[in-house]
């Protein structure tokens, strides 16, 4: 069975100011020991090696927290030591979460030079009411300037993240919001509603949130609005232009392989003989410094026929493209006829559909996607 691509996931969990929203292991700090967690993070990556197993690497990126928060030298300094541990794709895709506030804009170039090749800016909203609704340590103005920054910066391909559904927001705001990201023609655009996760200081002191119609009719307008404007939707909550898909997300939601290192960062690997793996490493980021060498790896576990199901359907139903029988068979060396019986009666619902031997959801089935999915969850779940 041949391997999956395989990619890297790189993660920098602090941050100025959690998010009230936020359900990420991320953690507010003054001063970030950035040097040590390099060092930390390349004596993890040399401990995972194996899983490497020598295949080239795709795609990597460097997620948070707040990544931008670092230097561009401590930047540059992982990235040469990633360089030096595996086999780089010479097409890699290098993405870097980054903030749009006006002390990480500085650093876009700086980045760039590192070997960063991709930006995804945090802008979340161009309105100040609704970026201090959301507890974003940055200005609509300062989103503004940020995006000319990484353009300036070299930049040609990045991604805006931008929310709907938010509190106290009508239709005309989410579009007003939307149609200026659109003027700026970025590639990417991620566009999301916001949801309330548990753990969060929103779940605990919920905010007022636009009723569902008023969430339904946000969404309609705005897969309107993005479509004429020449993005096309390729996953449930991602919109790009022709080619600029990001290439990392695709991988991970086509259930692609991919090292994970850094604080709480979870990593998915297949083996030669064919089973797949799951792995997290340890949460904490004060342990995570202080291991000193010893292994990072809090959990490891080897996914089950109904656990390779499930979450292969979780990702792949995602995707505007669906997937094929020989997709299935490959992720999950699984025989296809396994999930006939209950495709047969998801398409006889008409939340499932066959087109070109590819199985996608129908509009009715990505509404009710959490559904769907929930369908092939093991009876004994």
């Amino acid at each position: 069975m041949p391997l999956p691509p395989l990619s890297l996931y790189i993660h920098l969990p602090w941050c100025e100011r959690k998010c009230p929203y936020c359900d990420f292991n991320s953690h507010e700090a003054a001063l970030i020991p950035e040097q040590a967690y390099v060092r930390a993070l390349l004596t993890d990556l040399e401990a995972d090696q194996s899983l490497a197993a020598g295949r080239e690497v795709q795609t990597l990126f460097i997620g948070g927290g707040t990544p931008s928060l670092f230097s561009a030298d401590a930047i540059a300094l992982l990235l040469q030591g990633i360089a030096q541990q595996l086999n780089l794709s010479p097409g890699l895709e290098a993405t870097m979460e980054a903030n749009p506030g006006s002390a990480e804009a500085d650093k876009f170039l700086g980045f760039r030079e590192a070997g960063i090749n991709r930006l995804s800016l945090g802008i979340q909203s161009f309105q100040d009411t609704k970026l201090a609704a959301l507890g974003r340590v940055h200005t609509a103005e300062q989103a503004r300037a940020a995006i000319e920054h990484a353009r300036a910066a070299g930049f040609d391909n990045f991604n805006l993240d931008l929310m709907h559904g938010l509190p106290g927001q009508s239709p005309a705001d989410a579009l007003n919001d939307l149609q200026t990201a659109i003027d700026f023609q970025p590639p990417h655009l991620s566009w999301y509603q916001l949801t309330i996760e548990p753990n969060t200081v929103f779940h605990k002191r919920p905010p007022t949130l636009p009723v569902e119609d008023t969430l339904a009719d946000i969404q309609d307008a705005g897969e309107e609005l993005l479509a004429g404007n020449g993005y096309g939707q390729y996953e449930v909550s991602a919109y790009s232009h022709p080619g600029r898909q990001c290439r990392h997300n695709l991988n991970y939601w086509s259930f692609g392989d991919y090292l994970a290192i850094g604080a709480g960062a979870h990593g998915k690997i297949t083996a030669a003989d064919g089973r797949v793996s799951r792995y997290a490493k340890t949460r904490s980021p004060q342990d995570y410094l202080n291991a000193g060498g010893k292994s990072v790896t809090a959990s490891s576990r080897v996914l089950g026929s109904s656990e390779l199901i499930e979450e292969f359907m979780l990702f792949n139903l995602r995707l505007n493209q669906g997937f094929n029988a020989s997709d299935f068979e490959a992720r999950t060396g699984l025989p296809f006829s396994t999930l006939q019986p209950k495709l047969d009666a998801l398409i006889a619902r008409e939340l499932l559909q066959l087109e070109n031997g590819r199985t996608i959801a129908t509009d009715l089935g990505r509404r009710f996607l959490d559904s769907v999915i929930a369908e092939f969850l093991d009876d004994d779940d």
